[in-house]
């Protein structure tokens, strides 16, 4: 299960998991996550791993960007992020609960 809300460097993003994602031109993307209204929004259709994956990645793009990186090279998002998961999944830590 992931959070309704997650902080990063101090900014609330609302996560929503919607039946339908759009990025830019793509009706039926599995996430995304839009900086200037702290929103990540992932495709609730899904499993609930991939959906916790998904959710991994777009934390990921929002992580790079609060530190300061506009631009995002997608290969390594999706390389780090799928190693992050993973490493979550293995060592048993959950996406459950709200931030304090």
């Amino acid at each position: 299960m992931i959070p309704n809300v997650v902080i990063v460097a101090g900014v609330p993003y609302e996560v929503q998991e919607k039946e339908f994602v759009v990025f830019e031109d793509n009706a039926n993307a599995l996430g995304v996550c839009t900086y200037d209204q702290a929103l990540i929004e992932v495709k609730s259709t899904m499993s609930e791993e991939r959906i916790e994956e998904i959710f991994i990645h777009e934390l990921f793009h929002a992580i790079l960007y609060e530190a300061g990186f506009e631009e995002h090279d997608e290969d390594l998002v999706n390389r780090a992020s799928k190693v992050l998961y993973q490493v979550l999944k293995d060592n048993n830590l959950t996406f459950a609960g709200e931030p304090p």
